[in-house]
């Protein structure tokens, strides 16, 4: 019997990336539908808005080569989302038999490369960076969209801001791939009506998961922020993990880098082309080899031509946060914004939900929701940022990594640790074999773990208590943002 033509595309996963990358792919009038492992009342009512779209889904459907072939049609692409890994089994089956399979990154590139990206990639500082240029662009009246890894997918944004932009203005999707710009770095197309279609800049986190499925990103400009093992559980090895994001820095235009990284500024040879920032002075990075665009001095933001504004306009705690306002600031100089405008919006901006967020002051104690620190080194980094004593609460799904860190400045920082979720007994023997000599609790979830923290943070004159987990979430909630959202609930209710 003869093999049926292969057609359309099957996106897999009824999330937020997978839906929009539907969407997006309906909307361009692509035969497309989904597939979803799980089943349930909530899923078959998500579902059912889906196909009155025009778009069918699959519910219980595994992700198994065998199960798509059996499809009519079979399919000819496999969009995958970011939690999927990019080698698992069936994928490579697929691949195997002449599937094309790519990340859910993939069709809003395609489909919106003719808006300039700003893709901003890292292991720790990343989601700040990217809210940071965000606000700074529209504070300087461009119009730059927030998405990718954090907030709207990029693929509803593509097609909510361009493909329906559409049908107001006229321009149509089939455009070259390097379109004439504006001064403001816009896009345009011949008539001059391409800024009523198109936004002036995508602001897009990038995680390594994303990179590693769209290998066709090119951003106008590329943001790498940190580097540190992370992720190791699915790219093996640290050397893997470096090379999936510089790939996406070697293929941006402009490539804006962390000289205070010591991962990058060891490779910083190895560049033949980047603009380096750095929080200290000039002369300790010249020493160093290299030459920044963008550094502090007196407690100013300088560059080639001088002082450009207080460092002080960014109230965020932490040398690190000085590092997000320079590459975020550089980005922000390459869009055209003045330094009087960087300076006036980085006083107004308000921080990032579950990065080192302050939620209240209740009895004296400082309440921090730093829910997006998943790894050691970035609960690290907000330890090193607040002044102690503290109380942290910290656990979830554990990682692998090197805790000493962790361990070191909770020693210095942390008069209580209070561990929670999968990973409490793990981290309970991590405390105990790195000597840290504070007090440990241990309890099951956060509804016991903050009203434990009031109490302990009173008896041990603590100033504040910081969630701040060193764990991913997904023991006991579907992301950061979740475990960020219930613990600022427990909070305010106090």
């Amino acid at each position: 019997m003869a093999t049926p033509e292969r057609q359309g595309t099957v996106v897999v996963g009824l999330g937020r990336s997978g839906i929009g990358a539907a969407r997006l792919l309906r909307s361009l009038g692509e035969p497309v539908c989904l597939a979803e492992s799980r089943s349930g009342g909530a899923l078959a009512e998500q579902a059912a808005v889906l196909e009155a779209e025009g778009i069918p889904v699959h519910l219980g459907l595994p992700l198994d080569a065998d199960r798509f072939d059996a499809l009519t049609p079979p399919p000819a692409t496999v969009v995958v989302s970011p939690g999927i890994r990019f080698d698992h089994p069936a994928l490579e089956a697929l691949r195997a038999r002449g599937v094309a399979v790519q990340g859910e990154l993939v069709g809003a590139w395609k489909a919106g490369r003719a808006v300039p990206w700003i893709g901003i990639t890292g292991t720790n500082g990343k989601t700040t960076v990217t809210h940071l240029v965000h606000h700074l662009l529209v504070a300087g009246g461009l119009d730059a969209p927030l998405c990718g890894n954090v907030g709207t997918s990029a693929a509803d944004v593509v097609r909510q801001r361009i493909v329906a932009g559409q049908a107001t203005s006229g321009v149509s999707l089939a455009r070259p791939a390097s379109p004439a710009s504006s001064a403001s770095g816009a896009p345009t197309d011949a008539s001059g009506s391409g800024r009523e279609a198109f936004p002036d800049w995508l602001v897009v986190e990038l995680s390594s998961y994303q990179i590693e499925a769209a290998p066709e990103l090119a951003p106008a400009i590329g943001i790498w922020t940190t580097l540190t093992p992370d992720h190791l559980e699915r790219h093996g090895t640290l050397d893997a993990y470096r090379a999936i994001k510089r790939q996406l820095l070697e293929q941006s235009g402009l490539r804006i880098l962390n000289a205070d990284d010591p991962d990058l500024r060891s490779r910083a040879a190895s560049w033949d082309q980047a603009r380096w920032i750095t929080a200290g002075p000039r002369q300790a990075a010249l020493d160093a080899g290299l030459d920044p665009h963008l550094w502090i001095e007196a407690g100013e933001v300088w560059n080639a031509e001088g002082p450009l504004f207080p460092a002080a306009a960014l109230a965020m705690p932490g040398d690190h946060n000085r590092q997000n306002l320079l590459l975020a600031t550089a980005a922000a100089l390459a869009a055209g914004l003045t330094p009087a405008v960087i300076e006036a919006a980085c006083r107004a901006f308000p921080g990032v939900p579950h990065r080192l967020e302050r939620i209240r002051e209740v009895g004296g104690i400082t309440w921090f929701n730093d829910s997006k620190a998943t790894n050691y080194d970035a609960a690290e980094v907000a330890l090193r940022a607040l002044t102690g004593p503290l109380v942290v609460l910290a656990g979830g799904q554990s990682k692998q990594g090197d805790a000493a860190g962790w361990i070191n400045q909770l020693q210095r920082q942390a008069a209580v640790v209070i561990l929670y979720g999968a990973a409490r007994q793990e981290f309970a023997a991590l405390l105990a074999a790195g000597g840290y000599g504070g007090r440990v609790e241990s309890v099951e979830g956060l509804d016991q773990a903050v009203p434990l923290a009031q109490q302990l943070a009173v008896a041990g004159s603590c100033g504040a208590v910081l969630l701040s987990p060193a764990c991913a979430s997904f023991d006991q909630y579907s992301d950061f943002e979740a475990r960020g959202d219930h613990f600022r609930r427990l909070v305010l209710a106090l």
